[in-house]
């Protein structure tokens, strides 16, 4: 299996990326197909695909903020199941980043992720592939260390029309494993950033970002 990085919509790679992106995801979290051109372009974004025989069989984006010392895993997909594609992915997506890291001259802190609510979620087919069930990924990434950040989480719909997304918590892979919490400030930041290339955010989203302000700390909470 290859680890391919793709940089542009001309990739033949990436017309199967995103074909697959539209059969695994709801439609409000597929970015349009022409608007993904910047940023593939973006050298501080990184995707990259899961290659078979020619055929991408999974993908993931990510991205390393050198002054938070913190990554965002903004996606993963599993386009075929019994391939060990997960595993693949996120072994290479995390050495990836701990390179990153250390050009950085730091060690990686931690790791944001949006994780679907499975009690939220069950309309949701994504694909019919059985490793992108909500059920099952919570579990994965329960295992792998995530804890769910302690907020009302809302998330901006990628469609810019204002609307909030439900079904969805902002979770944290802390790599020192007894942090039971998260400065707010980072959190607020960090979102800030990540949702700036958005004009037209919620009404929530703000709320949540003015009752995140008003505090020191918010729990991490295991799944």
């Amino acid at each position: 299996m290859e680890y391919s990085r793709i940089t542009s919509i001309q990739d033949p790679l990436f017309t199967q990326m995103h074909q697959l992106m539209q059969e695994i995801f709801p439609p409000e979290e597929v970015l349009e197909f022409e608007l993904w051109k910047d940023p593939l372009e973006d050298p501080g974004i990184h995707v990259y695909v899961a290659v078979n025989n020619d055929k991408v069989v999974g993908a993931t984006e990510y991205r390393y903020y050198e002054d938070f010392n913190v990554a965002m895993t903004d996606f993963t997909i599993i386009g075929v199941a019994g391939l060990g594609v997960g595993p693949f992915l996120a072994n290479k997506r995390l050495e990836d980043l701990h390179k990153m890291a250390s050009l950085n001259g730091k060690k990686l802190e931690g790791m944001f992720a949006e994780i679907y609510d499975p009690y939220r979620v069950e309309h949701y087919e994504f694909g019919g592939i059985k490793p992108m069930d909500p059920y099952v990924r919570r579990e994965v990434l329960a295992h792998l260390g995530y804890k769910r950040i302690d907020i009302p989480y809302v998330h901006p719909s990628w469609n810019n029309d204002g609307e909030p997304v439900s079904g969805l918590d902002l979770c944290y892979l802390p790599f020192d494993e007894n942090k039971s919490s998260i400065q707010s400030s980072l959190v607020v930041e960090f979102l800030k950033r990540y949702y700036s290339v958005l004009s037209n955010k919620p009404v929530s989203w703000y709320q949540m970002i003015e009752q995140l302000e008003a505090k020191d700390k918010v729990a991490l909470i295991r799944f």
